[in-house]
């Protein structure tokens, strides 16, 4: 992960899901009820409450129920979810500005129908807000989402000129019009005197001048995503705010938009006991499961996992970011790819010693097979985060060059500093640890390729663990492999997390005992950063007690031990994943849009409120 990658991961704190329709209507009933307390003067607290809800509240509930069924005719997709939110959101932002209008005329000689002008902002601006998220997520025309936009500022104009007796100011109408859209005998006097008719001719203005002004600010910052990556930046809020309020599939439609065609191969290390029953199976495609959550291959580890029979290893391979799958249908292709390579796995009963091998800050473990062997990369105790597709390739190939048949090249992704510092440990190509992972692979393979072969035995042990994605860890928890040949014993420990704190690898490493050599690993799954982009594993939970939890399976996974036979397969699969450069583009575009976006926002908004003024005060 690059830092302008860290930067829009960082972003994840503000991921939420969007509760159900009924929750966000009775909060936005108590909003209204509290707010009109606050505001409304009666004999009775409950009366004050009532009219809050009936001139606060009912807009709100309006908007939640109409906008859906009216956005969908006009070809949109809002939920009812979302629009119930976002009608309590812009509730929330009128009830807001009523109280800061309310503070400002207890300390200045401005009076009522200040209030009542800021009343007349808000509900343009309400207008404004829900015109730019109809936009985002239904992708309609301006003319069309303008229509579910308006419901909830035409809601309460219409309350507000039924009750306010605006009626009374025209000459036009007669009884039946009064009896019907006439009725300031039943508001608040706040409201009966406050409110005139070019009050209504104002909101309109400031409805169409704030409307432009949210599609001028869309059509300026959609401009660069239209020209580099040939979508429009509404599409990418459409699916993240789908992603985010209901965990919808709508993000991978983007994804899916912008992807590469890429050939990745998928390599399978099988053991089964000496009745041929399968005890582990080794998965390893080379992609990288991201981006987050659920989406893409953001939950690979677990659906690998779901495809063996015996325990499964799917640990993390030497991809980064732009080989993250666009489509979690994508994972069905590389699960097939996987068991054809299964099948094709020819089985041997001896095995070598586990061997290390270093070059500068690059530590392999490697063990073979046969002619296949599998190898283990880490930087720790130095920091690193995900190991470059063509790196990885590279190191395979000087392994193969060393007399190595087949490669399960596995990146151990068991040391890192999160997203603080300039560098968030990449290994790239061309940089001085990917000549120094290369070097290391073809040395630990040339050791592997002259080890003597021995009787090869092997013990596995899993716990689920209660420590919940929000603590770091998945749903595959805690698995063990312990190989013993010829009497040494190699432990491989998969964690099913997104890297780890720094040194507790190495705490890990020289706490077990048992067996003679150990690694840590993290499958790297992204369901883990739902909610937070640095979520490794020892951020949340004890470590003393994850050690302990270690060192359980470990014993178990020894107690476990016996003959086996492993082979080795590869097979290749074509997929459609980010592809080259294209996740830095979606990174520094997304960024940029929040940097300067907001800036130019912020500086819209001085604008718009300064030409307001002058539009009240000139009226």
């Amino acid at each position: 992960m690059s830092r302008t990658q860290g930067d829009l991961a960082g972003l994840s704190k503000y991921i939420f899901r969007a509760p159900s329709w009924p929750y966000s209507v009775a909060f936005s009933l108590f909003l209204a009820a509290y707010a009109g307390v606050a505001a409304f003067d009666t004999a009775y607290l409950l009366e004050d409450a009532w009219q809050g809800i009936f001139f606060i509240g009912v807009p709100t509930v309006t908007a939640a129920f109409l906008t859906t069924p009216i956005d969908r005719r006009l070809g949109g997709q809002l939920t009812y979810n979302r629009s119930s939110l976002l009608a309590f959101f812009c509730e929330f932002v009128v009830v807001a500005l009523l109280v800061v209008a309310g503070v400002v005329t207890l300390f200045t000689s401005l009076g009522q129908n200040f209030v009542f002008d800021v009343l007349i902002a808000a509900l343009a601006l309400v207008f404004a807000i829900r015109l730019l998220v109809v936009l985002a997520i239904s992708r309609n025309s301006l003319l069309l989402a303008a229509v579910p936009a308006s419901i909830q500022t035409a809601t309460a104009a219409v309350l507000l000129f039924v009750y306010s007796g605006t009626i009374n100011f025209l000459t036009l109408g007669g009884p039946l019009l009064n009896a019907y859209f006439s009725r300031p005998g039943r508001a608040p006097t706040e409201i009966t005197y406050a409110v005139v008719p070019k009050d209504f001719v104002l909101l309109g203005l400031m409805c169409l001048l704030y409307g432009g002004v949210t599609y001028g600010f869309l059509v300026v910052i959609d401009r660069p995503w239209r020209r580099s990556l040939d979508v429009s930046v509404l599409d990418f809020l459409r699916g993240f705010i789908g992603h985010i309020a209901e965990g919808s599939r709508e993000l991978e439609d983007f994804f899916e938009h912008i992807g590469e065609e890429a050939v990745v191969p998928v390599t399978v290390l099988a053991f089964r006991t000496l009745d041929r029953e399968e005890k582990a199976r080794w998965v390893l495609p080379m992609i990288h499961p991201g981006p987050m959550g659920e989406i893409g291959g953001g939950n690979l580890p677990q659906r690998v996992a779901e495809t063996a029979e015996g325990l499964a290893f799917p640990p993390h391979a030497t991809a980064g970011h732009d080989f993250n799958l666009v489509t979690e249908r994508e994972v069905e292709t590389l699960l097939e790819a996987a068991d054809r390579a299964f099948q094709r796995i020819e089985y041997t009963d001896v095995a070598t010693q586990s061997a290390r091998s270093q070059e500068g800050d690059a530590k392999l473990l490697g063990q073979r097979f046969g002619d296949d062997a599998l190898l283990v990369s880490t930087f720790a105790p130095e920091f690193a985060d995900d190991i470059e597709y063509a790196v990885g390739l590279a190191a395979a190939a000087e392994a193969r060059v060393g007399g190595i048949d087949d490669v399960l090249l596995v990146d151990a992704h068991n040391s890192n500093n999160g997203l603080e510092g300039p560098d968030l440990g990449h290994v790239y190509p061309g940089s001085k640890r990917s000549f120094d992972m290369m070097q290391a692979a073809g040395g630990c393979a040339e050791d592997l390729i002259a080890a003597p072969d021995g009787a090869l035995e092997l013990g596995t042990a899993w716990d689920r663990t209660t420590w919940r994605p929000e603590e770091g860890i998945g749903p595959l928890g805690l698995r063990v492999c312990v190989l013993d040949v010829a009497g040494q014993q190699t432990a491989y420990v998969l964690v099913d997390g997104n890297n780890m704190e720094p040194g507790l690898r190495d705490h890990i490493r020289a706490t077990i005992d048992g067996p003679d050599d150990l690694e840590i690993m993290t499958t790297d799954t992204h369901v883990v950063n739902t909610v937070k982009a640095d979520n490794q594993v020892g951020a949340a939970i004890d470590t003393d007690e994850l050690v302990d939890r270690i060192q359980a399976l470990v014993d178990d996974a020894t107690d476990d031990l016996e003959p086996v036979e492993a082979g080795m397969a590869t097979e290749r699969a074509t997929v459609t994943v980010f592809g080259n450069d294209r996740t830095e583009t979606l990174a520094s575009h997304a960024n940029a849009v929040i940097a300067m976006g907001g800036a130019l926002a912020a500086a819209v908004a001085i604008a718009v409120m300064a030409i307001s003024i002058l539009v009240f005060f000139l009226t």
